[in-house]
């Protein structure tokens, strides 16, 4: 599904994506769906679109990922720690 207007990176961060979600158990079609919607929210909030959004658009995008990248990492630290015994 990568787009001819993807560069190079976008199409390895596509790749990289579609990987890791077929990785947790996503069929291949949700994995590439959620793939080039993640390319693309990334594009339009760095401004890499034909058509660039209205900066509160961008702003909005750039803090919904954040967001979202805060909350996976919280996740992960979550799963990794283990309480002591006492």
């Amino acid at each position: 599904m990568p787009q001819e207007a993807w560069t190079d990176k976008r199409e390895r961060q596509y790749d990289h994506i579609k990987t890791e979600e077929k990785k947790r158990g996503r069929s291949e079609g949700t994995a590439e769906r959620i793939a080039a919607a993640t390319v693309n929210r990334t594009r339009s909030a760095k401004g890499e679109t034909k058509e660039p959004q209205p900066t509160a658009k961008r702003r909005q995008s750039q803090r919904a990922m954040k967001a979202t990248s805060a909350r996976n990492a919280k996740k992960s630290r979550g799963t990794t720690r283990r309480k002591r015994a006492a």
